[in-house]
């Protein structure tokens, strides 16, 4: 029985590690630019992010899930935040003059693991509909698992665990590109990154604006996966 939902986790955390966001973008970027370690920090943070919405969605009462996961207040704070970020970043990417090299110990010894975790961390946690994920996760995979403690945890333990897994496969696979690497790539990456987040919180303040257009698309492809 635990290995089935071993099994029936693993693509779902192929899934998550895929799916398209700031995250995805920036634990690229982390990769290229700064290596290995600082690119497995920053998804440690958002892995911690995840874990805690999973821990929310789980312990919290579905009706105040529901008011939360679709209070367009929480939908405008997140995209507010995460397109200051965006802009902010951005504008210092263009002060920027600075040469970096890749490559030069003492640029990487600059790195700051600690504020890595707590940005991957920040990024993940301040987009609600990550919440909102989890929670269709838990309503729809909490009857097959009987609502059983241990094969809840087994099932979402092994989501984060293939989710974080394929995530290094990925870190590995970026940081070949350091190579080819200069100073003027390295700030186009960023620069990229800064205009990512920018639209990832232009579409969360959307969110937040339009409710019932948000509902509207949501309903609709309920229907169109009913219909598959």
């Amino acid at each position: 029985m635990l290995l089935e939902d071993i099994l029936a986790a693993i693509p779902l955390g192929f899934f998550l590690s895929f799916l398209i966001g700031p995250v995805f973008f920036v634990l690229l970027e982390t990769s290229v630019v700064k290596g290995f370690r600082a690119a497995v920090c920053f998804d440690l943070g958002a892995v911690v992010a995840d874990v805690i919405f999973i821990l929310i969605a789980y312990f919290s009462s579905y009706k105040l899930l529901e008011a939360i996961k679709d209070d367009p207040a929480l939908f405008i704070f997140g995209g507010l935040v995460m397109l200051t970020y965006g802009i902010i970043n951005l504008a210092k990417n263009k002060k920027s003059s600075k040469n970096i090299d890749p490559e030069d110990p003492a640029e990487l010894a600059k790195t700051n693991y600690l504020n890595l975790f707590i940005k991957g961390f920040f990024l993940n946690f301040i987009n609600i509909g990550v919440l909102g994920f989890w929670l269709a996760i838990i309503i729809a995979m909490g009857p097959r698992l009987e609502l059983k403690p241990v094969r809840m945890f087994t099932f979402f333990a092994s989501v984060i665990l293939s989710y974080f897994i394929i995530d290094v496969f990925k870190i590995l696979l970026a940081k070949r590109l350091r190579n080819y690497l200069t100073p003027n790539n390295i700030l186009l990456i960023k620069k990229g990154i800064s205009v990512v987040l920018i639209i990832c919180g232009v579409f969360l303040l959307a969110q937040g604006w339009f409710p019932r257009e948000r509902k509207i698309v949501d309903k609709a492809l309920e229907k169109l996966e009913q219909h598959d």
